[in-house]
């Protein structure tokens, strides 16, 4: 259950911080955070990470119902002893539905954060995509740990 109480929290979190950007903000609008750093900029994506392939609703919208029921099923059969992966999976779970919402009752997803690294303008991202992101890095770093203690194990 506490996973799923993750994954409602970026949900809500998520689509709080995305209203505030549509009502409060002018389509383009840009808030300095930290200057040349961070800036909270009102932007709109019709496509999926980056802007790829934009328009594609129908195909975003039958991957995203099947990756939220690989999630759920991937949740319910867990150990109770592997909370960081539970962790990880609550977060992805999160940030799809959080995206999944804006496609369906906006038809494109509401991106604000804008980070420049060094000089490189990193592409506007939200709550959702920030949760996916740490969800699957989480996994990775977990696959990792996980192919070190396999490949010790088979040394002993």
């Amino acid at each position: 259950m506490f996973y799923y109480m993750i994954a409602l929290a970026i949900i809500i979190f998520d689509q709080l911080t995305k209203w505030i950007v549509v009502k409060e903000m002018e389509l383009g609008e840009s808030i300095p955070v930290i200057d040349n750093f961070l800036y909270i900029t009102s932007h709109r994506n019709r496509g999926a990470a980056w802007g790829i392939l934009p328009g594609q609703m129908w195909f975003f919208y039958v991957i995203t119902i099947i990756v939220v029921i690989g999630l759920i099923v991937y949740i319910r059969k867990i150990n109770k002893a592997d909370k960081w992966l539970g962790v990880a999976l609550g977060l992805m779970l999160g940030g799809a539905i959080g995206n999944f919402i804006d496609r369906v009752f906006r038809q494109e997803v509401v991106d604000f954060v804008n980070t420049y690294i060094f000089t490189y303008d990193f592409p506007i991202f939200n709550v959702a995509d920030s949760a996916l992101a740490v969800g699957v890095g989480i996994m990775f770093i977990l696959t990792l740990f996980e192919g070190k203690q396999k490949k010790e194990s088979t040394k002993e």
